[in-house]
């Protein structure tokens, strides 16, 4: 994948989470789920760019191991919002599955930088 196409799906998965947390009921628990999403949510594109950013191949597979937890986070925050039954699953369907797009082109570059750096 090309660094510009994930930099702008890592900015766009940030806009759906922002959207999906004021969607998110009023209610107390919803709030404090939406927090942690939002949170979580935002970082996977913030740290995407600072991996692009890095000094070396080992600074970049650091970032690159946030931006893999960021986005593991938030793909457990969509699924407990599921269910809890706070939005349907049929909803955030499409969001999880990029979330897990985003999370397997990362691994997949941590493993790839990891074979190069060796060899």
């Amino acid at each position: 994948m090309i660094k510009a196409d994930m930099l702008q799906r890592t900015q766009e998965f940030a806009l759906r989470i922002v959207r999906l947390v004021e969607a998110l009921p009023g209610q107390s628990t919803s709030q404090i789920l939406g927090r942690q999403l939002l949170r979580s949510g935002t970082s996977v594109g913030a740290n995407y760019r600072a991996a692009c950013r890095a000094k070396s191949k080992a600074d970049f597979i650091n970032k690159l191991k946030i931006v893999e937890e960021e986005c593991d986070e938030s793909l457990y925050w969509m699924e407990l919002i599921v269910a809890a039954e706070l939005i349907p699953k049929s909803k955030l369907g499409p969001l999880i599955k990029e979330a897990g797009e985003l999370l397997s082109i990362t691994v997949a570059a941590i493993k790839t930088t990891r074979a190069n750096r060796k060899s």
